[in-house]
């Protein structure tokens, strides 16, 4: 099988034996190729020139061409000229894996109290083979805060969350983080994190002195590049592989056995044991003390406090505070927030098993996606496109979204009816996914991993409103030829979030911030519609047009929210005409708005309902759609 299309690092946790694997000949190389595509670009922040996947890839550009384009059909990448960049929409795929976790669902208020209590960041990790990958972040907004996403993955031995899951490893799990370590010295599969470069410093002399910190690190530098035992686990004081509980212990490297005639010109000249290399004896602490720490083993600053979210006696998520050393050191949050975080496990705890007995009590069958009409996209797809589009990706990638909520475990037919595809297309594209590591089978019944998070949910988690909204502003600017906005409600103002101007000789002309009153707004009524008790004080004549009498606006707003669209006409001054519609979250509470202004002799009242108003709704429900995928399991901020 070509190198170009088998598993890369830096998404998952496989081995150096797991990333050779012999590909099943059943596979679609197509949906291969495709998803290593997806890769890329999420190693890439979410955005790559298309030669840049072809280098990364390794595929031809004709080959990188087809799977964009068929990817762009598909909503879950955007071509911006030579770029391709991740789509909200490619989130479905991320979301039908948390769907059938259910933890998001269930735990994600805890977190989230815990979080605004403590006033430290919180987050709740899974185990993803020898990783920690993030499925909820409930982060502080600090000059320092926590930059990890939803879908990061992280070394397993530089977490707290990580000695906790390898409490339940076994032979095989331990061998797979062992041929990791070795063949990844400096954890650079892992994006997420700084590469494994520096030594711990263990020992009290080492903590109390500064001067031989640092010539550890310049040592370490030093033999890094000029030496050659510098492979992981290996100490070249001694030249021997070190076993971490045998011949290393926490505070001791081997050279201190030796006499100390021979261990050199001082401590500086030794090198220090790397990040993780007492994984092995955090594991048993953990084990023994049902909590772990990271004191800055991800990098400089960062401390953590975890522990363990147990459903059936088994760990179902683990929970995690993190601090910075300016706020607390390791031990301070130990000894701080333990016994707060003990009670916030505990309740965890009890709304599983409370839901786990929900279900028991009420068993329903299981529940099954309404069939996706695939075919008649497709074909649709594959006539427009031509050999452009590329149908076994499509279908592939289709297949992770049959699972989700009340189906966390489907078997083959299931899949299949799911989908729409037939047995043999399911099974093709299930076999597929379970070589990537993105499924698991057990008893012919099939599971999503955590691994699926690592399609571009990481770079899109952190998506804004207004980034949603800016290629659809953008596209509706340039079908109509007018300026096109996005705003929110500040009270009694709006606030300009997003924009689109044309280039016109007399063109409305708003920078992004601009604040102005809501009242004799398009953008502001159709959000102050929405409000109970609208704010309606000081409504001053900015034109002869402008409504200022309360009672009167109070009946135009109540037209509004029964018309769904709000017009103003040389309200807010004069020769400015505008028309706007409301951006609704899931929940159908109204989070912004979008509106055409324009010069009033482009159109007239009657020519901005007839022509303007339907090419605006279409383009807030293309936002919606993006809005409600992106903000399924977590919060999408409004700027």
């Amino acid at each position: 099988m070509p190198s170009n299309v088998a598993p890369a690092p830096g998404t998952g946790t496989s081995s150096a034996a797991g990333a050779e694997a012999v590909v099943p000949a059943e596979a679609v190389t197509p949906l291969i190729r495709g998803i290593a595509v997806l890769r890329r670009l999420t190693d890439a922040d979410g955005v790559s020139s298309l030669s840049g996947l072809e280098r990364s890839t390794g595929l031809a550009r004709s080959t990188v061409d087809r799977i964009t384009a068929t990817l762009a059909r598909r909503g879950y990448v955007r071509l911006d000229g030579r770029d391709a960049v991740l789509a909200p929409r490619l989130m479905e795929l991320g979301n039908a894996y948390l769907a059938a976790l259910r933890l998001p669902r269930l735990l994600d208020a805890h977190a989230d109290a815990l979080a605004d209590e403590l006033d430290e960041s919180v987050s709740l990790g899974v185990g993803d083979q020898d990783g920690i990958r993030f499925i909820h972040q409930a982060t502080r907004r600090r000059a320092m805060s926590l930059s990890f996403r939803i879908g990061d993955l992280l070394p397993a031995e530089r977490t707290a969350p990580g000695p906790l899951f390898a409490t339940e490893w076994g032979d095989r799990e331990w061998a797979r983080w062992h041929e990791r370590r070795a063949a990844d010295p400096e954890d650079r599969g892992f994006p997420a994190v700084p590469a494994r470069s520096r030594p711990i410093e263990y020992g009290e002399d080492d903590r109390n002195d500064e001067k031989d910190r640092i010539g550890a690190h310049r040592t370490n530098r030093a033999n890094r590049t000029n030496g050659k035992d510098l492979t992981v686990g290996k100490d070249p004081t001694v030249g021997k592989d070190l076993t971490v509980g045998k011949d290393l212990t926490v505070g001791k490297s081997l050279a201190a056995d030796r006499p100390e005639e021979e261990q050199g010109a001082g401590r500086s000249a030794r090198r220090l044991p790397t990040l993780g290399d007492d994984f092995e004896q955090r594991t048993a602490e953990a084990r023994e003390a049902g909590w772990a720490l990271d004191d800055q083993l991800i990098e400089p600053g960062l401390v953590a406090l975890s522990m363990p979210v147990r459903e059936a006696g088994r760990i179902a998520c683990v929970v995690s505070v993190v601090s910075h050393t300016s706020r607390h050191t390791a031990a301070d949050l130990r000894d701080t927030l333990l016994p707060r975080l003990r009670e916030a496990v505990a309740a965890m705890e009890r709304e599983l098993r409370e839901a786990q007995h929900a279900e028991s009590a009420t068993p329903t069958p299981r529940a099954t996606a309404a069939p996706s009409g695939l075919a008649v996209w497709a074909g649709a797809s594959k006539q427009e496109l031509g050999r452009e589009f590329i149908e076994s990706l499509a279908r592939g990638l289709t297949v992770i979204t049959a699972f989700g909520e009340g189906r966390a475990e489907l078997n083959l037919t299931e899949v299949a009816q799911a989908t729409g595809l037939a047995r043999a297309t399911a099974r093709r594209a299930l076999i597929t996914l379970e070589h990537l590591g993105y499924v698991t089978a057990h008893d012919r019944v099939f599971r999503l991993t955590p691994r699926v998070l690592g399609l571009g949910f990481p770079p899109l988690s952190r998506t804004s409103l207004a980034e949603i909204a800016a290629p659809h502003l953008t596209e509706l600017s340039q079908r109509l030829h007018d300026s096109v906005s996005l705003a929110v409600l500040t009270g009694d103002e709006i606030q300009y979030t997003g924009r689109v101007s044309t280039s016109r000789v007399m063109s409305v002309h708003i920078t992004i911030g601009t604040r102005l009153p809501a009242y004799p707004t398009a953008l502001g009524r159709v959000m102050l519609a929405d409000l109970p008790e609208p704010p309606l004080t000081e409504l001053l004549p900015l034109t002869p047009r402008t409504i200022t009498d309360p009672a009167r606006l109070t009946a135009v707003l109540d037209r509004v929210r029964e018309e769904g669209y709000a017009l103003v006409d040389e309200e807010l001054e004069v020769g400015l005409r505008s028309v706007a519609v409301p951006v609704r979250e899931r929940g159908g509470r109204v989070v912004a708005a979008v509106n055409v202004a324009m010069h009033s002799s482009r159109r007239t009242p009657e020519e901005c309902v007839a022509e303007v108003l339907p090419e605006l709704r279409a383009a807030v429900g293309r936002i919606e759609e993006d809005l409600w995928v992106a903000g399924r399991f977590r919060r999408v901020p409004r700027t």
